[in-house]
């Protein structure tokens, strides 16, 4: 297992992500709370084709979890002048970890699968329809897409994390990586 993870955690650093801490699948919280707070305090619930209801259910997601034996959590800091700016900056990032999920994929990985650290915007114009998404093999739920209660998650594992009162306080974002 070593030797894996040393080779794993040389392609992190080839594609730029050195903030980085494993994490058992069986660790990652999941919690119908955070769905809620999807449903009734995101504007892009049902506006895109990975976020809910475009997503599966609870139950689902905590099933999906405990398909894999290993994941990375990856952290990412920015400070944004408007919250419409981090949707640039968290593309890039995006892309540059569907990247990676294809490098831990083509290694041998069969089951690699990210959980993008924002919403999808992939596209200019979403559909916001699964069924009709523009790039399904590249579109990937957000970690609270799946239910994923962040904070409860990343905390222990030592990351900073709060919630933010005003833009100008750093935003801390995070990508999952599972990995089977």
């Amino acid at each position: 297992m070593n030797s894996e993870i040393k080779k794993l955690e040389e392609l992190f650093l080839q594609h730029g992500c050195s903030d980085y801490r494993w994490i058992d699948p069986g660790e990652i919280v999941v919690a119908r709370w955070v769905r809620m707070k999807c449903q009734f305090g995101c504007d892009e619930y049902g506006q895109t084709a990975t976020c809910p209801p475009n997503a599966p259910s609870i139950p689902e997601c905590e099933a999906f979890f405990r398909d894999y034996r290993l994941a990375a959590v990856f952290h990412f800091s920015k400070d944004v002048d408007k919250p419409e700016d981090r949707h640039a900056w968290t593309k890039g990032l995006n892309l540059k970890l569907l990247e990676l999920e294809r490098k831990v994929f083509i290694s041998g990985y069969r089951k690699a699968f990210l959980l993008f650290l924002d919403s999808c915007e992939l596209c200019d114009n979403c559909t916001g329809v699964k069924a009709t998404c523009k790039q399904p093999f590249l579109s990937r739920p957000t970690p609270e897409g799946m239910g994923v209660d962040v904070f409860a998650t990343v905390r222990p594992l030592g990351f900073p994390i709060e919630v933010l009162s005003d833009y100008k306080q750093t935003m801390n974002r995070y990508a999952f990586l599972m990995i089977d």
